[in-house]
Protein backbone atom coordinates (compact mmCIF):
# COMPACT_ATOMS: atom_id res chain seq x y z
CA UNK A 1 0.00 0.00 0.00
CA UNK A 2 1.65 3.42 -0.80
CA UNK A 3 1.02 6.42 1.23
CA UNK A 4 0.71 9.81 -0.75
CA UNK A 5 1.88 12.74 0.95
CA UNK A 6 0.63 16.09 0.29
CA UNK A 7 3.34 17.46 -2.25
CA UNK A 8 1.80 14.02 -4.42
CA UNK A 9 -1.71 14.76 -3.74
CA UNK A 10 -1.75 18.42 -5.47
CA UNK A 11 -0.88 16.30 -9.06
CA UNK A 12 -4.57 14.86 -8.88
CA UNK A 13 -6.73 17.64 -9.73
CA UNK A 14 -9.20 18.04 -12.19
CA UNK A 15 -9.91 20.81 -14.42
CA UNK A 16 -14.14 21.54 -15.44
CA UNK A 17 -15.24 24.66 -17.28
CA UNK A 18 -18.35 26.78 -16.49
CA UNK A 19 -20.72 27.32 -18.92
CA UNK A 20 -19.03 30.05 -20.29
CA UNK A 21 -15.75 28.65 -20.78
CA UNK A 22 -14.18 29.68 -18.03
CA UNK A 23 -11.61 27.25 -15.97
CA UNK A 24 -12.95 25.83 -12.60
CA UNK A 25 -9.99 23.51 -10.89
CA UNK A 26 -11.28 20.88 -8.61
CA UNK A 27 -9.27 19.24 -5.69
CA UNK A 28 -8.63 17.46 -2.61
CA UNK A 29 -8.73 20.04 0.05
CA UNK A 30 -5.79 20.22 1.74
CA UNK A 31 -5.09 20.95 5.72
CA UNK A 32 -3.71 25.04 4.55
CA UNK A 33 -7.06 25.46 3.25
CA UNK A 34 -8.65 25.60 6.51
CA UNK A 35 -8.91 29.27 6.76
CA UNK A 36 -10.33 30.52 3.07
CA UNK A 37 -12.77 27.16 3.62
CA UNK A 38 -14.39 28.66 6.55
CA UNK A 39 -14.48 31.95 4.71
CA UNK A 40 -16.13 30.14 2.24
CA UNK A 41 -18.38 29.04 4.06
CA UNK A 42 -19.36 32.44 5.90
CA UNK A 43 -19.93 34.27 3.51
CA UNK A 44 -22.73 31.84 1.95
CA UNK A 45 -25.58 33.94 2.50
CA UNK A 46 -28.16 32.51 5.17
CA UNK A 47 -30.12 30.40 2.91
CA UNK A 48 -27.29 28.72 0.99
CA UNK A 49 -26.00 27.86 4.52
CA UNK A 50 -29.01 26.66 5.85
CA UNK A 51 -29.73 24.34 2.46
CA UNK A 52 -25.51 22.34 3.10
CA UNK A 53 -25.73 22.06 6.23
CA UNK A 54 -29.80 21.38 6.56
CA UNK A 55 -30.50 23.90 9.42
CA UNK A 56 -28.59 27.00 10.73
CA UNK A 57 -24.84 27.59 10.81
CA UNK A 58 -23.20 30.44 10.48
CA UNK A 59 -19.61 28.76 9.82
CA UNK A 60 -18.01 25.03 9.98
CA UNK A 61 -17.58 23.98 13.66
CA UNK A 62 -14.47 23.06 14.45
CA UNK A 63 -15.05 19.73 14.47
CA UNK A 64 -16.19 19.81 11.58
CA UNK A 65 -13.59 21.72 9.95
CA UNK A 66 -11.23 19.19 11.13
CA UNK A 67 -12.72 16.29 9.08
CA UNK A 68 -13.23 18.38 5.90
CA UNK A 69 -9.50 18.90 5.78
CA UNK A 70 -8.53 15.19 6.31
CA UNK A 71 -8.91 13.66 3.28
CA UNK A 72 -9.72 9.95 3.45
CA UNK A 73 -10.56 9.67 6.86
CA UNK A 74 -12.95 7.11 7.34
CA UNK A 75 -13.31 7.07 3.44
CA UNK A 76 -14.36 10.69 3.63
CA UNK A 77 -13.19 12.83 1.14
CA UNK A 78 -13.70 16.90 0.96
CA UNK A 79 -12.54 18.89 -2.42
CA UNK A 80 -12.90 22.45 -3.46
CA UNK A 81 -13.77 24.21 -6.72
CA UNK A 82 -11.45 27.01 -7.31
CA UNK A 83 -10.83 30.03 -9.81
CA UNK A 84 -8.49 32.86 -10.49
CA UNK A 85 -10.06 35.96 -8.98
CA UNK A 86 -7.66 39.08 -9.53
CA UNK A 87 -4.92 36.76 -9.99
CA UNK A 88 -5.49 34.83 -6.35
CA UNK A 89 -6.70 30.86 -6.06
CA UNK A 90 -10.66 31.54 -4.68
CA UNK A 91 -13.23 28.59 -4.01
CA UNK A 92 -16.23 28.80 -6.04
CA UNK A 93 -17.64 25.19 -4.35
CA UNK A 94 -16.93 22.26 -2.59
CA UNK A 95 -18.27 18.98 -2.12
CA UNK A 96 -17.87 16.31 0.07
CA UNK A 97 -18.65 12.67 -0.38
CA UNK A 98 -18.24 9.42 1.39
CA UNK A 99 -18.06 5.77 -0.21
CA UNK A 100 -19.57 2.86 1.80
CA UNK A 101 -18.46 -0.09 0.66
CA UNK A 102 -21.53 -2.36 2.49
CA UNK A 103 -23.82 -1.08 0.17
CA UNK A 104 -21.07 0.25 -2.92
CA UNK A 105 -22.73 3.73 -2.59
CA UNK A 106 -21.50 7.24 -2.60
CA UNK A 107 -23.28 9.66 -0.22
CA UNK A 108 -22.25 13.46 -0.97
CA UNK A 109 -23.43 17.06 -0.58
CA UNK A 110 -22.41 19.93 -1.93
CA UNK A 111 -22.51 23.99 -2.49
CA UNK A 112 -21.54 26.74 -4.89
CA UNK A 113 -21.08 30.06 -4.24
CA UNK A 114 -24.33 32.08 -4.70
CA UNK A 115 -22.40 34.96 -7.30
CA UNK A 116 -21.25 31.37 -9.14
CA UNK A 117 -24.59 29.82 -9.22
CA UNK A 118 -26.42 29.77 -12.79
CA UNK A 119 -23.15 29.24 -14.27
CA UNK A 120 -23.29 25.57 -14.47
CA UNK A 121 -20.54 24.86 -12.26
CA UNK A 122 -22.66 22.65 -9.71
CA UNK A 123 -23.52 20.36 -12.57
CA UNK A 124 -20.33 19.75 -13.37
CA UNK A 125 -18.70 18.97 -10.31
CA UNK A 126 -21.72 16.81 -9.74
CA UNK A 127 -20.38 15.04 -13.18
CA UNK A 128 -17.04 14.98 -11.73
CA UNK A 129 -18.38 13.26 -8.67
CA UNK A 130 -19.93 10.39 -10.76
CA UNK A 131 -16.23 9.82 -12.38
CA UNK A 132 -15.03 9.13 -8.53
CA UNK A 133 -17.64 7.18 -7.29
CA UNK A 134 -16.98 4.90 -9.97
CA UNK A 135 -13.09 4.94 -9.00
CA UNK A 136 -14.29 3.81 -5.56
CA UNK A 137 -16.33 0.73 -7.43
CA UNK A 138 -19.59 2.29 -6.10
CA UNK A 139 -22.50 1.97 -8.08
CA UNK A 140 -24.74 4.38 -7.16
CA UNK A 141 -24.69 8.08 -6.42
CA UNK A 142 -26.95 9.65 -3.43
CA UNK A 143 -27.21 12.77 -1.80
CA UNK A 144 -30.20 14.78 0.74
CA UNK A 145 -31.62 18.03 0.72
CA UNK A 146 -33.92 20.00 2.28
CA UNK A 147 -37.62 19.91 0.00
CA UNK A 148 -37.87 23.39 0.16
CA UNK A 149 -34.18 23.78 -2.21
CA UNK A 150 -35.24 24.28 -5.00
CA UNK A 151 -32.07 25.16 -6.74
CA UNK A 152 -30.39 21.59 -5.57
CA UNK A 153 -33.37 19.79 -6.60
CA UNK A 154 -33.35 21.17 -10.00
CA UNK A 155 -29.86 20.80 -10.54
CA UNK A 156 -30.33 16.98 -9.51
CA UNK A 157 -32.76 17.21 -11.74
CA UNK A 158 -31.33 18.40 -14.79
CA UNK A 159 -28.01 15.79 -14.17
CA UNK A 160 -30.44 12.64 -14.52
CA UNK A 161 -31.47 12.36 -10.34
CA UNK A 162 -34.05 9.96 -9.09
CA UNK A 163 -35.98 11.41 -6.28
CA UNK A 164 -37.17 9.38 -3.24
CA UNK A 165 -38.36 10.12 0.24
CA UNK A 166 -34.99 10.03 2.81
CA UNK A 167 -35.57 7.66 5.43
CA UNK A 168 -36.88 8.71 8.95
CA UNK A 169 -36.94 12.37 7.46
CA UNK A 170 -40.10 13.96 6.46
CA UNK A 171 -38.72 17.48 5.65
CA UNK A 172 -35.64 16.22 3.55
CA UNK A 173 -36.02 14.16 -0.24
CA UNK A 174 -33.07 12.32 -1.66
CA UNK A 175 -31.84 11.97 -5.06
CA UNK A 176 -30.05 9.25 -6.04
CA UNK A 177 -28.51 8.23 -9.83
CA UNK A 178 -26.98 4.34 -10.67
CA UNK A 179 -23.66 5.05 -11.54
CA UNK A 180 -22.67 3.29 -15.52
CA UNK A 181 -20.10 5.22 -16.60
CA UNK A 182 -16.26 4.28 -16.35
CA UNK A 183 -14.33 6.40 -14.76
CA UNK A 184 -11.87 6.09 -17.57
CA UNK A 185 -13.86 7.65 -19.76
CA UNK A 186 -13.90 11.01 -18.21
CA UNK A 187 -11.71 10.53 -16.24
CA UNK A 188 -11.14 12.39 -12.63
CA UNK A 189 -8.39 12.45 -10.29
CA UNK A 190 -9.87 9.72 -8.10
CA UNK A 191 -9.17 7.34 -10.55
CA UNK A 192 -5.97 8.18 -11.48
CA UNK A 193 -5.10 8.48 -7.73
CA UNK A 194 -6.66 4.80 -7.26
CA UNK A 195 -4.55 3.50 -9.84
CA UNK A 196 -1.35 4.58 -8.13
CA UNK A 197 -1.84 1.21 -6.54
CA UNK A 198 -4.61 -0.86 -4.61
CA UNK A 199 -5.99 0.43 -1.57
CA UNK A 200 -4.45 4.07 -1.74
CA UNK A 201 -7.29 6.24 -1.54
CA UNK A 202 -7.39 4.39 2.55
CA UNK A 203 -4.17 5.38 2.90
CA UNK A 204 -4.38 8.90 2.68
CA UNK A 205 -5.70 8.69 6.22
CA UNK A 206 -2.42 7.74 7.46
Amino acid sequence: MTTLRLDDLRQYSDVLRSRHGQEVTVRFVEPRDAGALQGYFRALTTRSRYNRFLGAASELPPSLLADFIHVGKADRFSVIATMLVDGRETIIGEARYAFDSDTSSIEFGLSIDDRWQGHGIGKALMKNLECRAASFGANRLFGDTLRSNDTMIALARKSGYAFTNTPGDWKLVRFQKEIHVEPQEIPCASWRLAAVSPGVMSSLAA
